[in-house]
C-alpha cells in the first residue's frame, strides 16, 4: 500500500507541474518571438549640423536589398545590389538568381540594360541616389517643426526626426517639375550603420519599395 501511495503522490505531483511547465514554455516562446527593441544611439549635445557634416564624409555606399516595383496595381519583385558615390550609380537587379536589369549613371549620362522608361529611370537614379545620400542636400536651410527638422534648398526637402537624426520623408523636385516622394521607416542598425531599413520611392503611378539587407559606407 505504501508503494502505491508513493507512486500515486509522484504522479499527482507530476500532473500538477504540467500546467506550470506549459505556461513557462508559452512565456519563453512569446518572449523569443517578440520583436527586439531597437536602442537608438544618443545624440545629446550633438547638433543636426554636426551629424550632417559627419555623414557628408561618406565617399561611397554599397547596399543589398529586396526590391518591389509597383505600377497600376501590379508588382514585380526581385533583389538588388547598389553601389553609390556622390557622382556615380551602379545598380543590378536579380530575379530568381538571374540578372534581369542593370543601370549605370554618372554626372553626364545614364544607361540601362534592358532599356527602361524615363519614369523608372528617375525612380532608380534620382530616387536611389538622393534617398540613400539624404544628408547631401547642399545649401540647405534648417527649420524646426514640432518633432522634426526640415532641411530645404531649391529642389529638395528632407524631414529629419529630432530623436533619431534620421530622415522620415523627403521630396525631390525633378527638372521637369514633377516630384519624387521618399518615405523612410523602421530605423535599424544595418551592418553597423544606423539607417531606415524600409524605403518607398514614389513618382506618379510608379513606386519602388526597398527592404535593406546590408549597408556599408566608406569611410565607416
Amino acid at each position: 500500500m505504501g508503494n502505491r501511495s508513493s507512486v500515486r503522490s509522484h504522479l499527482l505531483g507530476a500532473y500538477r507541474l504540467v500546467p506550470v511547465t506549459l505556461f513557462l514554455l508559452a512565456c519563453f516562446l512569446v518572449l523569443s518571438c517578440a520583436p527586439k527593441r531597437v536602442e537608438m544611439p544618443s545624440f545629446e549635445g550633438v547638433t543636426l549640423e554636426d551629424e550632417l557634416a559627419r555623414r557628408c564624409a561618406v565617399q561611397a555606399l554599397t547596399s543589398t536589398f529586396s526590391i518591389e516595383f509597383e505600377k497600376d496595381g501590379g508588382v514585380v519583385k526581385g533583389d538588388a545590389v547598389l553601389k553609390l558615390t556622390p557622382e556615380t550609380l551602379e545598380l543590378r537587379v536579380y530575379s530568381l538568381g538571374f540578372l534581369v536589369a542593370e543601370v549605370t549613371a554618372d554626372e553626364t549620362s545614364t544607361t540601362s540594360d534592358p532599356p527602361i522608361d524615363r519614369n523608372r529611370i528617375a525612380l532608380l537614379v534620382e530616387g536611389l541616389r538622393n534617398s540613400f545620400f539624404w544628408w547631401s542636400i547642399q545649401n540647405g536651410e534648417i527649420r524646426e517643426e514640432d518633432n522634426i527638422y526640415r532641411v530645404r534648398n531649391s529642389w529638395r526637402r528632407v524631414y529629419i526626426s529630432k530623436k533619431t537624426f534620421l530622415p522620415e520623408r523627403q521630396v525631390i523636385e525633378l527638372e521637369d517639375g514633377r516630384e519624387l516622394e521618399v518615405t523612410y521607416e523602421e530605423p535599424d542598425r544595418i551592418s553597423g550603420v544606423w539607417f531606415p531599413s524600409r524605403l518607398r520611392i514614389a513618382l506618379s503611378r510608379y513606386s519602388v519599395n526597398l527592404k535593406i539587407k546590408t549597408l556599408s559606407v566608406t569611410p565607416p
